[in-house]
């Protein structure tokens, strides 16, 4: 058993712990104070972070290409591959952070029984981390319903395609409603989970995995448990829950009362999750934009990239060091680019041979 996903999964049990027993006790401090320092965490942590790759100095063109850069009229270059204009990066940056286009290239190297070696692309792994993204991005834009009143028209119609099942059964003259099915929470925990399962059953990827990059993993999984196990298995008070989310961010906040210890988990996770973001990779949803292996031109050959900080450096040309150290030079045997001139007395007695 690895350790790393041990200690994770010990960890996201121990909050799981802490939120179940703390919270009846102190419904204040995890349903108030923590969901607040929280979201300073990740704010400052935030801007801590992308302002320090912003002042990062990158004086040369560093861009990762995979194409033929502009050279010749008659050479084809790949304008999205290898961008020479601003248009190009743009196109390069969207496919990149919209549909993972680097990603989708990916291969994996596999030797055989025999001694040779295959490379396959690894397509279901982009398909997992581009359902696991968008899951979560819409499970997220469609959790603003709970902080927003009115809920703007732009969410309702989000929740609307989301949500693709309700049955509806009359019985009795009595109509009972089951809850509407919602796409994106199936498919976040389904993709969390095909992605935490790769790490812990490809020997390859295994071995490089560290604690790190499990716990995110376990800490989202908890997340998307909990959530659909307040919305198709037990019964929660959307209206207290509403009533929190709004005071948190009115602040006005208030804790009503039927707000069931498995919300104070699901809250308490989230709430984790936002304060360890800016400390973890997750970060790489704002370093996406400030890369410069991606965003830069690689216009190496249009444009000359010269360090702007270079300072005067006094130097010793080899044509000093040869004035200096001539006659030794000469005196060592050693080849000389100039050789010294004579003496008068011995130019006046070669020309009086002469």
């Amino acid at each position: 058993m690895n350790k790393f996903y041990m200690l994770s999964l010990l960890a996201v049990l121990a909050l799981a712990l802490i939120a179940w027993v703390g919270a009846p006790a102190l419904p204040w401090l995890f349903g108030i104070i923590v969901p607040y320092l929280a979201v300073v965490f990740f704010i400052g942590g935030l801007i801590r972070r992308v302002m320090g790759w912003s002042r990062s100095a990158v004086p040369f063109a560093i861009p990762t290409t995979g194409g033929q850069q502009k050279s010749l009229p008659w050479i084809r270059q790949a304008k999205i591959d290898n961008p020479s204009s601003k248009s190009g990066v743009f196109a390069r940056m969207a496919l990149e952070i919209l549909t993972f286009r680097s990603l989708f290239r990916n291969t994996r190297m596999r030797k055989h029984a025999d001694g040779r070696f295959s490379y396959h692309q690894e397509i279901f792994l982009w398909v997992g981390a581009l359902a696991f993204h968008y899951a979560f991005l819409v499970t997220l834009l469609r959790h603003m319903r709970f902080f927003l009143e009115p809920v703007p028209w732009c969410i309702q119609m989000l929740e609307a395609v989301d949500g693709f099942f309700r049955m509806e059964i009359l019985y009795d003259a009595v109509q009972f409603g089951l809850p509407g099915v919602f796409i994106s929470g199936l498919v976040l925990f389904a993709a969390v989970t095909y992605l935490f399962l790769r790490r812990l059953f490809i020997g390859n990827v295994r071995y490089i995995s560290l604690a790190s990059d499990y716990f995110p993993l376990l800490l989202i999984m908890g997340i998307a448990f909990t959530g659909i196990l307040m919305r198709y298995f037990t019964k929660v008070d959307i209206t207290a829950i509403k009533q929190l989310t709004m005071g948190l961010v009115t602040f006005h906040p208030t804790v009503p009362a039927g707000v069931g210890p498995l919300f104070y988990i699901h809250l308490f996770f989230v709430s984790v999750l936002l304060a360890y973001f800016p400390l973890s990779k997750l970060m790489h949803m704002g370093g996406v934009f400030l890369s410069p292996t991606r965003n830069m031109l690689a216009n190496t050959r249009q444009v000359r990239h010269v360090n702007p900080w270079n300072y005067p450096v006094k130097v010793h040309t080899y044509e000093a060091y040869e004035n200096e150290f001539r006659e030794k030079m000469i005196e060592a045997g050693l080849p000389v680019d100039k050789m010294p001139e004579p003496a008068p007395e011995e130019a006046a007695a070669e020309e009086e041979k002469e």
